[in-house]
């Protein structure tokens, strides 16, 4: 079983945690986490890209010369893609990119992730933390005092708008709760810094 220091908000130890091993220590699996990874970029996708066909582009209505005679190469239309100008052949048009994984899959590989970096020793458990209005400065102290000069998540056992607003304006610090967190964020951070009540929800949820 897992265990893991707890943390202060002055970066002081002041605890320990046993970790449930079925959230936080099982078998990292790579291939399910960068199966999960490729589904939530592609579902990111707007989709929006768009060329235009021979047939959209504007002009190109008579031949450019007569069919034989000429020496030249037949030619119907200067707006055919072999031409400057012309239409693009096959080219993309607006689609969905989204696809839909097994809950067990998204599951194993968010826990696959947190085990990954438990083993790795870039979770911190923060006993408490809350700011009573919104200010930068509460997150950056936070941030330095526990040494963490990395790319950061911290996880919330639920939404705080005020901790949200004071973390957004801090590069390579970004915030989530129990409720919308995902594997590519656990993964894209160097540290995770998770709050004591959102593992406990987590090992509620996950276990």
């Amino acid at each position: 079983m897992p265990t893991v220091d707890i943390y202060n908000v002055d970066g002081k130890v002041v605890g320990s945690m046993d970790l449930n091993e079925n959230v936080f220590g099982v078998e990292v699996r790579p291939d399910v986490m960068h199966e999960v990874v490729v589904n939530y970029l592609a579902n990111q996708r707007q989709g929006t890209q768009s060329t235009k066909t021979r047939t959209e582009v504007r002009g190109g209505g008579i031949k450019p010369w007569r069919q034989k005679g000429t020496g030249r190469a037949r030619q119907g239309s200067i707006r055919a893609p072999q031409w400057v100008g012309g239409g693009v052949a096959l080219g993309p048009k607006p689609r969905d990119y989204r696809y839909t994984l097994n809950k067990k899959t998204r599951r194993l590989a968010l826990k696959s992730a947190l085990s990954a970096k438990v083993l790795e020793n870039e979770i911190i458990v923060l006993d408490a933390f809350s700011c009573d209005e919104i200010k930068t400065k509460q997150v950056a102290s936070l941030l330095k005092n526990l040494n963490v000069k990395e790319k950061a998540l911290i996880v919330l056992p639920e939404n705080d708008k005020n901790v949200v607003c004071s973390a957004r304006n801090i590069a390579g610090v970004d915030t989530t709760f129990v409720g919308a967190i995902n594997t590519y964020e656990v993964l894209n951070h160097t540290k995770c810094i998770i709050l004591k009540d959102a593992v406990t929800k987590l090992e509620e949820v996950y276990a």
